[in-house]
């Protein structure tokens, strides 16, 4: 499988549910976006979290992304985002999307884990003026 996703034409995000599946049963998943060459998908999980993979080339690197573990700055063709992931280096990187509307969710997205949720939890909570 992994040979037949690393060809050009190939851009499977079925198989990329089924192996993020894998690493993380426990994970239903809402929606993918894939890169333009089709090499990393980030994945949108039910309870708003963000999921990342990575075409590795004999395998297929799967990650959770914890909140406050992620940085991101677009990129100048408005397409992209470049990404560093503070506890996976390794997958540092710029990503092209086929659209900018597509890097705009991915980055919204990753937005949403900078805030962990107990921090959510304290801002939905009204405050006490006095």
């Amino acid at each position: 499988m992994a040979r037949q996703a690393t060809s050009d034409e190939s851009h499977d995000t079925g198989l990329a549910i089924l192996q993020f599946g894998r690493a993380f049963p426990n994970e239903a998943i809402r929606n993918l976006r894939a890169t333009a060459d089709g090499k990393a998908v980030f994945v949108r999980l039910h309870d708003n979290k963000t999921g990342f993979m990575r075409n590795m080339r004999s395998h297929f690197a799967c990650h959770l992304i914890e909140p406050g573990t992620v940085r991101v700055r677009d990129l100048p063709n408005g397409r992209g985002l470049s990404i560093e992931f503070l506890d996976a280096p390794f997958h540092n990187g710029d990503f092209v999307f086929t659209s900018a509307a597509e890097a705009a969710e991915v980055s919204l997205w990753l937005l949403g884990n900078y805030i962990s949720v107990g921090d959510r939890q304290d801002a939905d909570e009204p405050v006490a003026r006095g």
